[in-house]
């Protein structure tokens, strides 16, 4: 399955790593999904990104709760993931223009995809990165860029459900950048 084909994203992160293990285990017998990715990551935490056909990511997801509730520290069921947010997972995405930064750091990595999504959803916005925990102490952050108006609505919208979750670290929005940070930044 390509990456632009993904609209169904279910993702759980686990405060075990042998928890995360049975779990990943126990999802794929259950259902026919594609692991996106599945690792150990910092603080010794277990994260698991995976997709499919509604059902099938429903099913999993489901399992992988069910094996690891008391070890979840997130999770996300998106139906209608939007199609920038999987191909920024892990990776930059170079673009021409150089306008306004928005920066949203959550306090787990499910937060931080759950945030680009709804960021992203809000419009006028191009995800740049989103970036998993590896050296972050298990945190995620997303970088953006648009307009001022545009950035300052995708953030508010990123930052609602980490907040609701109590997962919200910071956030940051930066008019005008100096074109000193850009490589950097990109």
């Amino acid at each position: 399955m390509e990456n632009q084909h993904i609209i169904v994203l279910g993702a759980l992160e686990f405060s075990s790593i042998v928890i995360g293990l049975q779990a990943l285990d126990q999802m794929v017998k259950v259902a026919p999904i594609q692991i996106i990715d599945a690792r150990t990551i910092s603080s010794g935490k277990y994260l698991i990104i995976f997709s499919g056909d509604v059902a099938s990511v429903e099913y999993a997801f489901n399992a992988g709760c069910e094996t690891g509730a008391d070890y979840l520290v997130d999770k996300l069921f998106l139906p209608q993931v939007h199609p920038d947010v999987i191909p920024a997972i892990g990776n930059i995405i170079n673009i021409g223009e150089w306008d306004t930064i928005g920066i949203i750091e959550t306090l787990s990595i499910v937060s931080g995809i759950e945030s680009a999504d709804s960021a992203v959803k809000e419009g006028g916005v191009k995800i740049i990165e989103i970036r998993l925990a590896d050296g972050y102490g298990g945190k995620s952050y997303v970088k953006m860029m648009g307009s001022l108006d545009a950035v300052q609505s995708a953030v508010k919208a990123g930052t609602a459900k980490a907040k609701e979750k109590n997962l919200l670290g910071m956030d940051t929005i930066i008019p005008q950048p100096h074109k000193e940070i850009r490589p950097f930044f990109m």
